[in-house]
Parts: structure tokens; sequence; C-alpha cells
């Protein structure tokens, strides 16, 4: 009795990507313990979420804006006014079910600051939402038959190559660092204004860990100690490097891992002199994990006996394959004329954020265009508005190749900053070079025909007695040793022991014997 041998491959399906833009807006009073605003410079905030929840054909995803805003105060001098707005956005996707894996993305499009009055700001932000939902699924194919059974059957098997997903896990990693402010830096009286932001991040599988590596540039603005101090402000790169521990991961896994920086602060505090020259940087990186591994796979392909009939259920199975894994490079170089008339003294600060907008499908690769945000903080000649503040988007695009892609494709993108320096070129005039990091996997859905079930019946000894008992056969253009042997009733070695072919490839034109075989009769 002939039994299937069976293989579950653990595969990541894609099934839906759905997007909502949303608008938040809100007016902030001014707390009584702080002062008049005199101007609004510049306003920077984080996206935070707090619950995703699959409700039917929605995905309800509940978080808030958190958002602090830097202004003059009208007799001179900085304060910020922090704050947040919340917001619960339900996104429609078809076809989602509860089992069903969901990630959500954002980008923060865009995000302002204006006074109302001296007393009141108006914050309003616009938000994008990427939803993209997935399934888990093991995909069953017959690679053999099992040996007390197959006595007597003929079996041919072929070979492919699958990408089944090894783990699919979110996890943490914490960095906790402390920085002391140089010699000829005053101590801290108190801090204005803070910025943490990630560069150059990658991570990479090992075994039973995945490495993480990176830098956060810190940025602060603080009072320093004594009357007539003026305002300072310092920029300090902090590298990082470690492990998360994660027991599948193996090293010659292909990964696809984002990584977000979802919660950071910064405090001041003593140093052993007793004054306020230190500053403890806390700060957790989210890692969205994905780890592919590569393997071949042997499925059944066919098979038939001389001794009975065999007849084939057949069906077809979705396998994803590896089509590539890109890693590419963007560089950005580009000059800004900041206006305004007033010469700029001084770039006391300067950031950039990754925005993708499309990513299409092209001949043998992948179109990404999208913006890098550039914010500038910088000094002016003005007397009025000493210190001003822009964001300048420059557009970019990216061919990344990717041999074999089509409209089938599903691609996996990580885009993120890895480099950005800003110079002054005089006349209100900067120039901005960025390296712009865009990792890209592509996975390939591969239909395979695939051995369901297999019954066994006697003999057709009608069948049998039509077929001639010897014939000789000269072999057509994409004939196979297999499909000969099959048509005549016959088999592959008795094939070759007959004509003495020391291997299966055949010729066309090659001229054959070819004798009927009963087997047991």
């Amino acid at each position: 009795m002939l039994e299937l041998i069976k293989k579950n491959i653990h595969m990541n399906r894609w099934k839906h990507d759905a997007a909502v833009q949303i608008t938040l807006d809100d007016d902030f009073i001014v707390p009584d313990t702080m002062d008049d605003v005199e101007q609004v410079i510049m306003a920077a905030g984080d996206i935070q979420m707090e619950t995703v929840k699959n409700q039917g054909e929605k995905v309800t995803v509940k978080g808030k804006l958190a958002f602090q805003v830097l202004y003059r105060k009208p007799e001179g001098g900085l304060q910020t006014l922090a704050g947040s707005i919340p917001f619960e956005e339900p996104i429609n996707v078809p076809d989602l079910e509860e089992k069903d894996q969901v990630s959500v993305a954002w980008e923060l499009e865009d995000l302002s600051a204006g006074m109302i009055n001296s007393r009141k700001l108006s914050v309003k932000a616009i938000v994008t939402l990427k939803v993209r939902t997935e399934m888990l699924y093991d995909a069953e194919a017959a690679v053999d038959v099992a040996p007390d059974g197959g006595a007597g059957a003929e079996v041919l098997k072929r070979d492919t190559e699958v990408a089944s997903i090894a783990v699919r896990r979110k996890d943490t990693y914490r960095i906790k660092e402390d920085i002391s402010l140089t010699g000829s830096r005053p101590s801290i009286e108190q801090m204005i204004w803070n910025e943490i932001k990630l560069r150059g991040v990658s991570a990479k599988p090992l075994d039973g860990k995945v490495h993480v590596e990176g830098t956060l540039i810190v940025f602060l603005i603080y009072q320093g100690e004594g009357e007539n101090t003026p305002m300072q402000w310092m920029e300090e790169a902090v590298p990082f490097s470690g492990e998360v521990e994660l027991p599948e991961s193996a090293e010659g896994m292909t990964p696809s891992i984002g990584v977000r920086l979802v919660h950071k602060d910064m405090e001041a505090k003593p140093d052993y002199d007793g004054e306020m020259r230190d500053l403890e940087l806390d700060a957790v990186l989210e890692l969205d994990m994905k780890l592919y591994e590569e393997q071949p796979l042997m499925l059944l392909g066919d098979l038939y006996a001389t001794d009975r009939e065999i007849s084939l259920k057949m069906g077809e199975v979705c396998f994803d394959r590896l089509l590539t894994k890109n890693t590419g490079k963007c560089r950005i170089s580009e000059k800004l004329d900041l206006g305004g008339g007033e010469r700029i003294l001084q770039v006391c600060h300067y950031d950039a954020a990754v925005r993708i907008d499309e990513v299409q499908v092209r001949e043998d690769g992948f179109n990404i265009g999208g913006v890098l945000d550039v914010s500038l903080l910088y000094m002016t000649s003005d007397d009025i508005e000493p210190v001003r503040a822009v964001v300048e988007p420059i557009p970019f695009e990216y061919m990344a190749e990717a041999p074999g892609a089509n409209e089938e494709s599903v691609h996996q993108l990580n885009a993120g900053l890895e480099q950005l320096t800003v110079v002054m070129m005089g006349s209100g005039v900067v120039e901005v070079k960025a390296v712009v990091n865009l990792d890209l996997l592509v996975l390939q859905p591969v239909r395979e025909p695939v051995i369901e079930s297999i019954a066994e019946a006697p003999p057709d000894m009608e069948k049998l007695q039509a077929l001639p008992g010897i014939v000789g056969y000269i072999v057509q253009p994409h004939d196979t040793l297999w499909e000969i042997a099959k048509r005549f009733h016959t088999t592959r070695g008795n094939v070759m022991k007959t004509n003495e072919l020391t291997d299966e490839k055949l010729r066309a034109g090659d001229r054959l014997i070819l004798m009927k075989e009963v087997a047991g009769m």
C-alpha cells in the first residue's frame, strides 16, 4: 500500500497593505508657570502607538502624537511647551482575520505650531498610518513515498528552493549611557530642549541572537548656571552595539528587521563634585524581526508502477522564493537657500527624516521615491529674530536591483538615515549631504504542482495488451527518459540497460529499443 510522505513548510503570506492619512489639530494654553510666547521657533514630535486591534475587517490604531514646541520669550531666552494629541483611527483591511499578523508603521508628514496669541498655541500635524497584514500558515507538499509500500514503484522527484519563515517576533533593546559636559561648558541650570535620534542602525542574525548597532544623535539646549550665562547647546554622537537573545536565530538566515526608537529620555544629574554636568540617557529600540531560511526542497513529481495502476490527485501549493536581499545606499547632495535676507551666523543643529512616498516595480527592480525632510536650527544677524528654524524637503529616487521582479513580487523595505552633514556656503546657502540606507527584501510567490493523494488498482490488462511488447523509438525534442519509460510501460533502468546508456541524458534523434515490462507476470 503506497503512502505519501509529506513535509510542512512554515510560510508568512502577505495579504494586504492599507494606508490612511489623518490630521491632528489642537490648541494648547501656555501654563501659568511659563512665560509668554514671542516667537515660535520650531516643533518636533513622535507618534507613540498604544494598541493595535483587529476588529472585523478593520484595524483600529490607538496612540498619540507627543510633541514639543520651542519658543522665544518676550525678554529673550527660550522655553519649551510639551504636550500630546491622542487619536484612535479605524483602517479598512479587506479579508482581515483575527489570527492575521498586523504591523503598523507611521510617517509624520508635517508638524507645525503657530501662535494664536501670546498664551495660546495651535499645533497641527498630518500623519500617515500604514498597515500590513500577513498570515502564517503551513504549506504541505509530498516529498516521497513510504519505503514499506513503495517497492516496485518508479518515483520521480524534482528540486526547488523555498524561503520559509524561521522567526517572526518583536523584541526591545535598551540603551543606557552617561554623557558628561566638556570642561569648557557651564553646568546645567535648566534643560530647555532635547532631541534623541537614531542614525546608521543595522541588525543582523547570529547563532542564538541578533546583533544590533548604530548611533544615537543627542542634541540639547540648556540654560547654564550664572546670571549672565548665554544659552548653551551641545550635540553628541553616542554609538551603541549589543545583542538581543533569539534562540531560533542562525547566522545564515536572511533578515528583514525594522528598528524604531520607541522610548527616549534624558535627565541632568550631578557629577562627582555635585555639579550638574552629567546627562543620563535612556532609550529603547523596538526590533520587528523576520528571519527567513532558504532551504532546498525535493518534491515528489510523479510515480507509476509496472505491476499495478496508480492514479494521482494533483494540487497546487504556493511557496515563497527569496528573489533578492538588496541593501542600497542613496546618496543625496543639495544646496538650500534659506533666504530671509539676514546673514546666517551659525548652524546650531541639523537633522533629517526619511519619508518613502512610493515603491514601484520596474523591469528587474524597484523604483523607490521619497523625501528627505531636513530640519535646521540656526542663528542670524537679525536682532528681532536671532534664532530661526526651517524644514526643507529634498526629494530623492533610487533604483534597487531585483532581477525577475514582477507585479506578484512582495517587497519589505526598511529605510533609515545613515549619514548627514550640513555645511554653510555663505549668503544664506547651506549644502546638505546625506546617505539614505534602503534595505530591501523581495519574495517571489511560486506556484508548484504537488501530489495530494494516490490510489492503487490492479493492472489494466486491455491497456497492456494494446501496447507492443517491443518497439523502436526515435527520441523527439523535449523527451525525457522518465516520460518515455512511463509511456511504454517499462522502467528507466530497463531502458538504460537494453540500450547500454551510461546516463539519463537523451538527444533528439537518438534511437531506442523499448521492451514492455509487466512486473510480477
